[in-house]
């Protein structure tokens, strides 16, 4: 009886029953959440669906992130190891080639104004970085919490990772994660807060015909240009533009398909567990979190509002050719602030057809954050 008493002991001991927290339920309950977002409404699923399971995992069976440093016979947890690839900036890179390989450079292409754009919607980051330094993070902290106003994930990634900033890695990519799904619903509300019914109605006329050419040279030229200016952008900028020269070269297929498709899906399983991992409740309740949370929203809708009023500008300047709604899309969810930017165009005239058009910027953003990045790893004198 003793024998049994004491198996049976030793199981409960072992379930996740006698070692959870108040924190670890508010967690496995927010994953719910962001698994019900997701699946019922298609918030960015292929992002959520992974980062949701990956904090799930972490805060029922803890070692599942376990460093191999911290093991007693020298092995980490699973998820662990996807994180490495994190920190070593291995994933965020993969990402940005698959991105490349299924973006459409060709709106930029035949409208270069469009990069002025996604230039403007960048300020949203240089606004949160100063906004976290005044609420009390290191510049380094800040600089990477402020890349949460591009809305691109990978970049947040990466930049924090650069920047050692990996004990705020996890709420800083869940942020960055968590409004780029939210884009349909925090972006609209800025847009016609500061567009009037005429400049929403405005139909832009088509873009140019762009050639193979055109389009073979840009990502050779936007490297030697970016790269030469700010060498420390060439893992993401570099990574953007060779999956871009594998799709329009034409001499690549497989390379193309493979990047855009079954690397890219891979990555973004890897990925997407590895952050949700890090979202354990030791490591994510805490005020800091809330802050960086808020810090993102900020930023991301000082972003949305800087294109949008760049692009009012632009309307101006152009004598009302450029419809204001264009430069919310400056902001790199790709391509998911273009299609909000056609919905609100489309909601004052279903008539206007403004996806391509917005492309333009919301290509560009995705150089401009990239680009916003290096610039803060040039500051800091990190390679």
């Amino acid at each position: 009886m003793e024998y049994i008493s004491n198996t049976l002991g030793n199981l409960i001991q072992q379930t996740a029953f006698m070692n959870l927290t108040v924190g670890n339920l508010i967690m496995i309950a927010v994953a719910c959440v962001f698994l019900y977002l997701a699946i019922r409404h298609g918030f960015e699923p292929l992002l959520l669906v992974p980062i949701a399971f990956g904090m799930l995992l972490v805060n029922i069976y803890p070692d599942i992130m376990l460093h191999a440093e911290d093991a007693a016979n020298g092995t980490g947890g699973l998820l662990y190891y996807f994180y490495v690839l994190d920190e070593w900036s291995i994933l965020p890179s993969l990402i940005f080639m698959g991105v490349g390989a299924m973006t459409d450079f060709g709106p930029l292409i035949a409208n270069p104004k469009s990069f002025l754009l996604g230039a403007a919607a960048q300020f949203g980051i240089f606004a949160a970085y100063l906004g976290a330094m005044a609420m009390g993070f290191s510049d380094k902290a800040a600089a990477a919490i402020s890349i949460i106003g591009g809305a691109d994930g990978p970049t947040s990634i990466f930049l924090a990772g650069k920047l050692s900033q990996t004990a705020i890695l996890g709420p800083i990519a869940v942020a960055a994660y968590s409004y780029m799904s939210l884009v349909p619903i925090i972006q609209p509300p800025i847009m016609k807060a500061l567009t009037t019914e005429k400049e929403r109605k405005i139909k832009m006329e088509q873009l140019r015909p762009v050639s193979k050419l055109e389009r073979i040279l840009f990502p050779i030229i936007v490297t030697i240009v970016v790269c030469v200016i700010l060498p420390t952008t060439a893992p993401l900028v570099g990574m953007l533009m060779l999956g871009n020269l594998f799709k329009e070269c034409g001499v690549v297929r497989q390379l193309t398909e493979t990047a855009s498709n079954a690397l890219m899906y891979i990555v973004v399983i890897l990925l997407g567990t590895s952050v949700g991992a890090t979202t354990s409740a030791e490591a994510f309740l805490n005020w800091d979190t809330l802050k960086i949370v808020f810090l993102g929203l900020v930023a991301f809708a000082f972003g949305t509002a800087a294109g949008v009023i760049f692009g009012k500008i632009m309307c101006k300047a152009t004598g009302g050719k450029v419809n204001p709604l264009i430069g919310s899309a400056g902001v790199s969810a790709v391509p998911m602030a273009a299609r909000v930017s056609q919905k609100v165009g489309a909601e004052a005239d279903p008539t206007n057809f403004l996806l391509m058009h917005a492309m333009g910027p919301n290509v560009a953003g995705v150089i401009g954050t990239a680009v916003a990045a290096g610039t803060f790893m040039a500051i800091f004198g990190v390679k």
